[in-house]
């Protein structure tokens, strides 16, 4: 099983998937290696080319939150965070400048007033029109996590000063609850307690009889750390976090670079070491 991140792993900076990385992914498939998406986003958030990836059946969202049967339509696992842990969050990160979000069944949504400005709190240029296309705007996150009162998926909020997100994060560590992990330097996802990547790659295996020791995952960011310790051969991207590198079995080239094709071509497709 090979599991994927995406933003700044599987993805350009241009948040596209290159032809040549492509290939490689087909091939893998192609040899019977489970390929699929281990990432932050909502499921609605993966684009769509991977949605509808031939041969790529399972996807791990929200960092473990969700994990898709997509070929059956169905959810295979789910950890979900509760009403009150969820306002508990949403509470602390609404003392501060900041967008925050709120995830029900693989879709993000977002108060309207602060996704017109978007621009003030994503500051990745190239994740601006992501979000105003993936993204469900509405009046009130608070009174909508009061009106579907059932858990969600995860909580994320977004900074406009690194200060503010280290006084955050301070408090939310506080809360026994809360997972917290900081994919970007910019913002806070927060999930139901020992949720998270690696579980989710780990269980997933179980379930389809692969063991541990043949799982591979990439990742470059903190939400990353846990999973590349967690599987069997886990590799950092150049372009990763400093602990997410120290956490690795492998550092391969940056996302700019293909360094997932040039992984998986060293390590499974031309049968060396380090997987199985």
């Amino acid at each position: 099983m090979i599991g994927l991140d995406l933003d700044g792993t599987l993805l350009n900076e241009k948040k596209q998937i290159t032809p040549r990385t492509e290939d490689v992914l087909k091939r893998a498939i192609a040899q019977g290696v489970v390929v699929l998406t281990a990432t932050g986003r909502p499921w609605m958030g993966v684009p769509e080319e991977l949605q509808q990836f031939p041969g790529m059946r399972y996807a791990l969202t929200s960092n473990g939150a969700r994990i898709l049967d997509i070929q059956e339509g169905r959810v295979i696992e789910e950890h979900l965070l509760s009403v009150p842990s969820a306002k508990k969050a949403l509470e602390i990160c609404g003392k501060y400048d900041t967008l925050q979000e709120i995830y029900f069944d693989g879709q993000g949504y977002a108060p309207r007033e602060k996704m017109a400005h978007v621009e003030r709190y994503h500051k990745n240029p190239n994740m601006w029109e992501y979000m105003r296309k993936t993204r469900i705007p509405v009046e009130d996150i608070f009174e909508m996590v009061d009106r579907e009162n059932r858990g969600l998926d995860k909580v994320q909020a977004l900074f406009a000063d690194m200060g503010e997100r280290e006084k955050a994060w301070a408090e939310l560590s506080k809360e026994d609850d809360l997972e917290l992990v900081g994919s970007l330097k910019y913002n806070i996802e927060v999930n139901a307690r020992r949720v998270n990547k690696g579980t989710g790659l780990v269980n997933l295996g179980r379930l389809l009889g692969i063991r541990r020791e043949e799982i591979m995952a990439f990742g470059d960011g903190d939400n990353d750390t846990v999973m590349l310790r967690e599987v069997g051969f886990g590799v950092a991207m150049g372009n990763a976090e400093e602990q997410v590198k120290r956490a690795a079995d492998y550092i391969t080239l940056t996302n700019d670079e293909e360094g997932v094709a040039e992984a998986i071509e060293k390590f499974v497709l031309t049968g060396g070491a380090g997987v199985c």
